[in-house]
């Protein structure tokens, strides 16, 4: 979620609070990891491609730090927006993509885009992040601001199987909201697939990745050998951050088998 090696951690959304309280994934920016999705740089590159955004009209939305922003525009679109409602994150995903498309101060929810002006709506991580009425809000709006044949392609955490019961997925949810200090409501493959074909959209796509974001092997392939050695170098000298991060990687590891990254690209009909 970044853009340059460079970035301080005074520059980041929530730098002036406690690491105890900080949301997980910008406690993760903080202490040096840039890659911040569940299923990785892998899964974002594969996202992208399957999005088909070379000469596309493409929204981003809460793009964070910039590093999908970036990736993006590797794919040559003919515009770029981000919608942003955090204004640190919005400087920086403005750095990322250096004036080859603009940063807008909005909500998943409410982006200020006109009706049928895009044709696609790329987001990571932050429906997840949603309460099941946002959710719902937020996929809405994405089919209100696509074209006919416009794609939504998200990549989020997803709870497996489909038969789990809602005490278990209840348990799973407080302990990773507990862990990351975000009301974490992931959704098994069935309930992603039907909120978005209740919003209208067809599923053209679903993919699944393994939910490792701090196994070791999955942060040197996302970091880089260099990145991540300064990030265990940073996750050692504050106290504070270790424990966070320990509590963070036991709840993944407990919930192993039930949690993973999905890749959903939805259609939005040629007619309504």
């Amino acid at each position: 979620m970044s853009t340059s090696t460079n970035t301080s951690p005074d520059d980041l959304p929530f730098a002036e609070r406690k690491v105890e309280d900080l949301p997980g994934h910008w406690l993760l920016a903080r202490l040096g990891k840039r890659v911040l999705r569940p299923g990785g740089r892998v899964m974002t590159e594969q996202l992208l491609d399957d999005a088909s955004l070379t000469d596309a009209d493409v929204v981003e939305l809460a793009p964070g730090l910039g590093k999908t922003a970036a990736s993006i525009m590797d794919r040559k679109p003919r515009d770029y927006v981000g919608v942003e409602s955090d204004p640190a994150a919005a400087a920086l995903t403005e750095s990322a993509i250096g004036g080859r498309g603009r940063v807008v101060s909005g909500d998943g929810a409410a982006t200020g885009i006109d009706d049928a002006s895009t044709d696609a709506v790329v987001a990571e991580a932050m429906l997840t992040m949603q309460s099941d009425k946002h959710k719902a809000e937020i996929v809405a709006e994405a089919f209100r601001i696509l074209r006919p044949g416009g794609r939504y392609a998200i990549h989020e955490m997803s709870l497996n199987p489909d038969t789990l019961s809602n005490d278990q997925k209840t348990d799973i949810r407080r302990a990773l909201a507990r862990s990351i200090k975000v009301n974490a409501r992931p959704l098994t493959e069935d309930e992603w697939r039907a909120l978005f074909t209740e919003a209208g959209f067809t599923i053209e796509r679903v993919r699944f990745a393994p939910m490792s974001l701090l196994e070791p092997r999955r942060v040197i392939a996302d970091e880089g050998f260099g990145r991540t050695l300064r990030f265990v170098v940073n996750v050692i000298r504050e106290p504070a951050a270790r424990k966070r991060i320990v509590d963070m990687r036991s709840v993944f590891t407990k919930y192993k088998r039930n949690l993973a990254a999905i890749e959903i690209v939805a259609v939005k009909p040629q007619t309504s």
